[in-house]
């Protein structure tokens, strides 16, 4: 005999349960949190190495690093002028808002303007984890291609904005910038793409003006 089950309770229950405790946490000390998404190899970590370096010298900024294993990318935060701590799924494709809040009182938030966090490499599980950020961020890679906006729609529809990273690669590779943009709006009007390059630096005064009115209104 079938018996039917019926699921009543979320499984992102306990997660958002987390994600709002870490929310109001965040809040209270107005520290802006960024949730930073994308594919393996997209350039986070050098984007990020880039903005501390930078921002640094305006912000006290803190990154929390995901990854299913090593502290290799924090690290590299670092050198690069912020206080950053791992976070090690063991082959796990995302991070939760608990891993966050399991972190968290290894920050002082009265003492931190601009948190980071860098989710692990993936275009689909991150997505679906409210972690108790105000923004979500994906960064996108000349490299990937052009149909990686609408085979992944769930990752785009969620962010409100798009880093275009390693435009310098333009000249070489077969990407249409113009294509992205019109396929972004297709399915997230209020999404931005700004196109910028870790390397050449093109692009990122634009991405640091975009945290600069970020962290005011966090700051309202």
């Amino acid at each position: 005999m079938l018996m039917k089950v019926t699921l009543r309770t979320d499984v992102l229950t306990n997660n958002n349960k987390a994600a709002d405790y870490n929310r109001e946490l965040f809040t209270t000390t107005k520290t802006l949190v960024i949730n930073l998404m994308s594919s393996p190899g997209a350039g986070k970590t050098t984007l990020l190495e880039e903005t501390v370096s930078v921002l640094s010298r305006k912000y006290r900024i803190a990154v929390i690093e995901g990854d299913l294993a090593t502290e290799k990318d924090a690290d590299r935060i670092r050198k690069a002028g912020a206080k950053a701590v791992q976070i090690n799924t063991h082959g796990g494709c995302h991070l939760d808002a608990r891993m966050i809040a399991a972190v968290l009182p290894e920050f002082d938030l009265e003492e931190v303007d601009v948190l980071f966090i860098e989710n692990v490499g993936n275009l689909v599980c991150p997505s679906g984890y409210d972690l108790g950020q105000m923004h979500k961020v994906a960064v996108l890679s000349v490299p990937e291609g052009n149909d990686k906006i609408p085979k992944y729609p769930v990752m785009f529809m969620r962010t409100e904005l798009v880093l275009l990273n390693k435009i310098d690669l333009l000249p070489y590779l077969d990407f249409n910038v113009e294509k992205a943009k019109r396929d972004l709006e297709g399915i997230n009007l209020s999404s931005k793409l700004i196109p910028v390059s870790a390397k050449s630096k093109e692009g990122l005064l634009d991405w640091f003006n975009w945290i600069e009115e970020a962290y005011k209104t966090c700051q309202q």
